[in-house]
């Protein structure tokens, strides 16, 4: 019904009349805007919850392969910890974060990336080098599957969307004091 809602104090002229026709096209086009974005931000956050949940499948099975991987080579070089410890100065897989514009909202993303030599090229030179190469390499892919599920993990959380409201605006609704 039209007549539920308050009513403005409004003096009938062509000008007044001018006003709310501006006001209701304003208003009308803030609402199409605010549900276009609300309708980006759901596809989205739809696809990555389905990422996410592929992501972790992945997960598990790259993190199978990568203690297997680790087995073999304790089984055939020995315990190499010391030496990778040794032989490393600096992180050679790092990761850097961005952000990524969905409908305004910005919403952050990470990234990995190699950088540097391979500090490894000597180490396993008397037994089991292979083994400790494909080891590094299914590690490698072990972080980098744990680096894409925490950007995806970190897009779909604590991020405010187009239906949420303020406390101010909460109050406001409460008191009956809305704006327009």
């Amino acid at each position: 019904m039209s007549g539920t809602g308050p009513r403005y104090n409004v003096f009938p002229t062509r000008m007044a009349l001018s006003t709310m026709k501006m006001r209701l096209k304003g208003a009308k086009t803030g609402h199409s805007l605010l549900k276009r974005k609300s309708e980006a931000l759901t596809k989205r956050f739809r696809t990555i919850v389905q990422k996410i949940d592929d992501a972790k499948r992945k997960m598990g099975k790259v993190m199978q392969a990568a203690s297997f991987s680790l087995a073999e080579v304790t089984y055939t070089a020995g315990d190499i910890s010391y030496q990778v410890q040794e032989s490393t100065k600096t992180a050679q897989l790092r990761i850097r974060t961005k952000q990524e514009n969905v409908s305004g909202v910005m919403l952050p993303a990470f990234e990995s990336y190699l950088e540097g030599g391979n500090a490894f090229e000597l180490t396993g030179l008397g037994r089991g080098g292979q083994q400790i190469q494909k080891c590094k390499e299914t590690y490698i892919k072990a972080v980098e599957s744990l680096v894409e599920l925490a950007s995806l993990q970190t897009d779909g959380i604590n991020r405010p969307t187009v239906n949420d409201t303020s406390p101010l605006e909460e109050r406001q609704k409460k008191s009956g004091r809305t704006k327009v």
